[in-house]
């Protein structure tokens, strides 16, 4: 089923801006619902040719109230009608009015009263809104219901002048209070004319106990800001008022207007207490996964410094190659928890970690005498940390394998070759369920007969079981596209993600 934007583009040919402002009424358009205590119903011209007028409306929006029992239990959402089955909204349409009438339902529940209102935009009538509400589904009037259906009738008016949904409102957050959370009604001086029950008791939450009515929000010791920015604006508002550190409630004020003048407003009050106190938990939670990350990283530094420490104290070549590799093995992991530190979650771009690795892997192993240029392409997309980790150990050794055997150096520690410099590039190709990363370089290539699965070297062993045994992946080694003298390798690593 369409949903009442791409209803409102393809079957009445409205275009952005006036589906924009459909769409923005349509997001107010619960609380309308419970102050009416009825069904809503948003009805669209069809555009068709002017021969072809069997069908004339289509439904572009429903919402049922909380407050009442529904009128149209089935859905209505696309369904397309005559004017002989909505003579109303036909009416309305025409007259660029507020229509009131009787119409027949469907399943002899009874007639339905139904009140069309236009939603008008500078001279045109976009959408006809109906309420609908059953005789049987009908309410006795108290102070509260009466009050209500008087907010309903001067929005109602609001928006058959053109005047509501505004064009832009003051959104802080994302819940929104409902009319059963707490209503005040204020005069056009912001002094409180009504108050529900359930707005009296989050007042009562704030500590204000006395009687609010003619008081205005300074006058109980409440924050005023939230209603002379919505009555200055004119827009819609809102604003959080705090007692000690336990309790909030959202303040959402709604400017009400007669012509271009502030005439009074509607102030929805909900207890968001609760909420507030799990986003504190999980701000907490996630600086507490943050602070880890970060103490990690800062003990894998020191052990790394320690064992540069002991490097410089040997004298054998091969254990000082040793500890620079078990370095560099540590580093790698380092940097992931350092970059989880700064983004926070368990999960991370993996173009943040390869780009610092390639750099360090270049600062440690080339030289002025072995020139290799390095370069990245594509960004892998975002990982979680337990793909990370194992992903940058293995690229460390792919990228050291292929500087240290790739292009070989002569006696005096010269890169042998034709002079041009190395190249090193590493692609990476988030497939949705994969991640493909592949290492290119331009050197002597893989020698014959060589396979991975018998490699006695400690780097290619610990790439194979990182990659088949811990992330239940696969390893492809070839020749590159190069010439006869630097063939290259490709080394192509494919791992299944978890998002």
């Amino acid at each position: 089923m369409a949903g009442p934007a791409e209803l409102a583009r393809q079957r009445a040919g409205l275009g952005p801006e006036q589906v924009g402002h459909l769409q923005r009424l349509l997001a107010t358009w619960s609380l309308l619902a419970d102050l009416c205590f009825s069904d809503l119903l948003l009805f669209g011209r069809v555009d068709t040719p002017a021969e072809d007028s069997r069908r004339s409306f289509v439904v572009l929006g429903q919402i049922r109230p909380t407050t009442n029992q529904t009128a149209h239990p089935e859905d209505w959402v696309g369904r397309e009608l005559t004017v002989d089955e909505r003579p109303l909204v036909a009416e309305c349409f025409a007259s660029k009015a507020i229509v009131d009438g009787i119409v027949a339902s469907e399943d002899d529940a009874g007639p339905i009263v139904e009140q069309c209102i236009p939603v008008v935009v500078g001279d045109d009538v976009l959408a006809v809104m109906a309420r609908d509400v059953t005789r049987a589904a009908g309410r006795q009037d108290g102070v509260l219901e009466r009050t209500y259906i008087d907010v309903f009738n001067r929005l109602a008016r609001m928006i058959a002048a053109g005047r509501f949904p505004f064009v832009a409102d003051d959104e802080r957050g994302s819940v929104t209070p409902r009319v059963g959370d707490g209503v005040i009604v204020l005069d056009a001086t912001g002094r409180i004319r009504f108050t529900s029950p359930n707005a009296v008791s989050a007042l009562h939450r704030l500590g204000v106990h006395e009687n609010a009515h003619a008081r205005t929000f300074a006058d109980l010791g409440l924050a005023d800001g939230v209603v002379r920015r919505s009555f200055a604006s004119p827009r819609i508002a809102t604003e959080e008022h705090t007692r000690g550190g336990d309790v909030t409630v959202l303040s959402r004020v709604i400017p009400l207007m007669h012509g271009d003048a502030v005439d009074g407003g509607l102030v929805l009050l909900r207890d968001i207490s609760e909420l507030r106190r799990r986003d504190q938990m999980l701000l907490s939670k996630d600086a507490t996964i943050r602070e880890i990350h970060h103490r990690v990283k800062n003990n894998l530094q020191t052990i790394s410094a320690l064992l540069r420490l002991q490097g410089r104290r040997l004298s054998s070549p091969e254990a000082k190659a040793a500890v620079d590799e078990s370095v560099r093995r540590i580093r790698s992991i380092a940097l992931v928890h350092e970059t989880l530190s700064l983004t926070g979650g368990d999960d991370v771009a993996f173009i943040d970690v390869v780009r610092p690795l390639v750099r360090m892997v270049e600062e440690g192993l080339v030289s002025p005498d072995r020139p290799v240029r390095f370069e990245v392409l594509g960004d892998g997309g975002t990982l979680s940390s337990d793909v990370v980790t194992p992903l940058a150990v293995v690229l460390t050794e792919l990228l050291q394998n292929a500087v240290d055997h790739a292009f070989p150096v002569d006696a005096s520690g010269r890169a042998v070759g034709d002079g041009e410099p190395a190249r090193v590039m590493v692609e990476l190709i988030d497939s949705g369920k994969r991640l493909e990363m592949t290492v290119t370089d331009d050197g002597v290539g893989i020698p014959p007969g060589f396979d991975i699965d018998t490699t006695a070297g400690l780097g290619l062993s610990i790439v194979r079981t990182l990659v088949t045994s811990e992330l239940g992946g696969t390893i492809g080694w070839s020749l590159g596209p190069g010439g006869s003298e630097r063939p290259g390798t490709e080394v192509r690593i494919s791992v299944p993600v978890r998002r």
